[in-house]
């Protein structure tokens, strides 16, 4: 007798209150039994009395701090490993989701047992714009959404491989977690996704797009509310996604691109007025540096793929986005 698969979506919250009705309302309704977590993390807008008092079915974890998305997720993945669960989704407080979402991804983790995690086309909630349809990696050392602010003219209709998956609406499997470990805490926000799915490539799985999984997600809701929060957890956390992850076969291609992007950025967040902000990421940055070097060891030392694999999934350009640095180099001598 086959074993009835055991599926938990897990919510982080933090000072969600105008935007978790939609988001549950969203996953009660979906057509795969599942568990639903929201992890609260500190909210003072009343946010866990509407879940308490509204949604009795979804199981609550309240943090008396903010720990980020990866400290928030972390917590409702344990819960969901401790109920022996085969597959774990996330998705943002400020997303909703089609009814067959859910049932859309655990089918294709099911019949793909290569695939660790699986991914949604996500997209604005005016539902006219991408925000992501899979994660991607450049040769710069720089993530990015891939198709995010393109039109969805049903271009990325076709279910693919991916580099990686965002964690805004994504399916994980439990055995590739408990093989790879968690999402990394010291990231907080930001990145914390390409960094698992870099590490789930490393270890031999493989990122899967789904095409009809479709969520949608209002861009920067919760980030939007810190001031300067994007340009600090920029700063601080792409040099950790490099050292953690890159192999060293590739560190002569991708370290030069990757040191003048990083001060690219630096140098216009100064000039924006964020120095503080810019300089705290640095320093932050360099004082994680010798923790991530021996986070790196474990990793590349039990990777299973070659570095030729990984240069075959990054993107041998810098991102579609990087405007900014694209003119830069145009007005840089040859």
């Amino acid at each position: 007798m086959q074993k009835k698969e055991k599926a938990y979506v897990v919510v982080p919250n933090w000072n969600g209150a105008d935007r978790i009705r939609p988001c549950l309302d969203s996953l009660i309704a979906q057509t795969q039994n599942h568990h639903i977590v929201v992890v609260d993390n500190g909210s003072v807008d009343g946010s866990v009395d509407i879940i308490e008092k509204n949604y009795p079915e979804v199981i609550l974890i309240c943090h008396s701090d903010n720990k980020g998305f990866a400290g928030g997720v972390n917590a409702g993945i344990r819960r969901a490993i401790e109920d022996a669960a085969e597959y774990v989704a996330l998705l943002n407080n400020d997303a909703v989701v089609d009814q067959n979402w859910l049932k859309d991804l655990t089918s294709f983790l099911r019949t793909h047992p290569k695939a660790g995690i699986a991914t949604s086309k996500i997209s604005n909630n005016t539902r006219t714009h991408l925000d992501s349809t899979g994660e991607s990696y450049s040769i710069w050392g720089l993530p990015f959404p891939r198709g995010r602010g393109e039109t969805d003219d049903h271009k990325y209709d076709d279910a693919t491989w991916v580099f990686g998956a965002s964690g805004g609406a994504s399916l994980y499997r439990v055995k590739m977690l408990e093989q790879i470990g968690l999402f990394d805490e010291d990231f907080f926000a930001y990145y914390e996704d390409v960094d698992i799915s870099f590490r789930a490539q490393l270890a031999g799985w493989q990122v899967g797009y789904v095409p009809s999984a479709e969520a949608y997600h209002e861009i920067g809701a919760t980030s939007g509310l810190i001031r300067d929060f994007t340009t600090y957890q920029t700063l601080k956390n792409l040099p950790m996604l490099l050292w953690k992850n890159v192999p060293a076969g590739l560190l002569p291609k991708i370290l030069p691109r990757f040191i003048a992007a990083y001060l690219s950025f630096y140098f216009s967040a100064v000039y924006r007025g964020q120095f503080l902000a810019a300089t705290k990421g640095v320093l932050m940055s360099l004082i994680l540096w010798p923790k991530k070097l021996v986070q790196r060891y474990k990793i590349q030392s039990s990777k299973k793929v070659s570095a030729a694999y990984i240069d075959s999934l990054t993107l041998q350009d810098l991102p579609p986005d990087a405007r900014k640095l694209r003119r830069l180099l145009r007005r840089s001598p040859a």
